[in-house]
């Protein structure tokens, strides 16, 4: 007989309620927590299979099962092969150079609150300390340019400008040309009056095309700014911990975690904090602590990353006032390193 896959999980399900609660552990129980919606006689079937096969064991006649030495044995090495993958996924998103923020930030939140148990929020990199890389202007219209931003760390940001009149392909590559030379490896509040005052004397009779792209620059930036990005994983998490879990309580933690103008005020003190190294930026709040109502049966321990010069965002680990701080803290300090030095390499 093999360990086949809902063997596997109601064998976990067993084992992680024993070391939740040290009592012998019966199949409604598990029919209750595990995710197997299974009933209580299928699940009573799959115990006995355990049972013989040795993982689990009846302490006395009518309780319920505890694991033997070999059920300790197969739930320990699939902790170590579980999270063995977890960091190999991890360092390759690590290693990979990701175009688009977005997609590595979701990612990221997925695997922290998979490794956790609790729930994560990250928010989107704040660029406007950051350096110009790029300007594109193409033509997709007589005379409409999409205009194409892209600053450090690789943060794109596109939008549309309408002319007066229309500009050929080589008047466009100029402008390109002009803009890209002039700009490039700027800040924002590099590009100040004298700058813009000589790229618009190259510029020419073509000025009023500088001001509609430096327009559009500053808009990008302003927007981002104003429409912080979060990204959230792992809500249902909180049904795991009995003080979350409870009607009222759970729906206001669920509805908040839907409420970026509450979750912006959770991150604007530590994202100030930009003195420190951000290797050890790390904040922890309890209870009262939180600026977010709702949130006061909860801790959330916070730490920044960094992407380049004046690239920066905040990871949040939300979880119970008992969750596993050194665990948090630990696993938050490591991935905020890793995140540092590989963009660091990249510059």
């Amino acid at each position: 007989m093999e360990l086949d896959e809902r063997k596997e999980k109601i064998l976990k399900a067993i084992i992680q309620t024993y070391l939740e609660t040290g009592e012998p552990v019966g199949s409604r129980t598990i029919s209750k927590y595990s995710d197997l919606n299974l009933s209580s006689a299928t699940i009573r079937n799959e115990m006995s299979d355990l049972e013989e096969m040795g993982y689990i064991v009846q302490p006395h006649t009518s309780a319920g099962r505890i694991p033997s030495d070999k059920g300790y044995r197969f739930y320990v090495d699939q902790i170590i092969k579980e999270k063995d993958s977890q960091v190999s996924q991890m360092q390759e998103l690590m290693i990979q150079r990701v175009d688009r923020m977005e997609l590595l930030l979701k990612q990221l939140a997925q695997l922290l609150a998979a490794n956790t148990n609790y729930t994560t929020l990250i928010s989107g990199p704040s660029y406007h300390q950051s350096k110009l890389k790029f300007i594109q202007l193409s033509r997709v219209e007589e005379k409409k340019l999409l205009v194409v931003i892209v600053v450090e760390g690789n943060i794109i940001r596109n939008s549309f400008v309408t002319l007066e009149e229309g500009l050929s392909d080589e008047e466009i590559l100029n402008m390109n040309i002009l803009l890209n030379n002039s700009l490039n490896g700027l800040t924002i509040k590099e590009i100040n009056l004298g700058v813009i005052t000589k790229l618009k004397e190259q510029a020419g009779s073509h000025r009023k095309v500088v001001d509609l792209v430096l327009s559009e620059v500053s808009e990008a930036i302003q927007a981002q700014d104003e429409d912080l990005q979060i990204y959230t994983s792992g809500a249902t998490n909180i049904f795991r911990y009995p003080e979350l879990s409870d009607t009222e309580k759970a729906s206001g933690l669920l509805s908040t975690l839907e409420q970026k103008e509450l979750l912006k005020g959770l991150f604007e003190g530590q994202e100030q904090n930009e003195g420190a190294d951000p290797g050890t930026e790390i904040q922890v709040y309890i209870g009262d602590e939180l600026p977010v109502q709702t949130m006061k049966d909860c801790s959330v321990v916070t730490a920044n990353y960094v992407l380049g010069d004046g690239l920066r965002g905040t990871i949040g680990i939300v979880g119970p006032k008992r969750m596993d701080y050194e665990k948090v803290v630990s696993t938050l300090r490591n991935l905020v390193n890793q995140l540092n030095e590989t963009f660091k390499h990249e510059r």
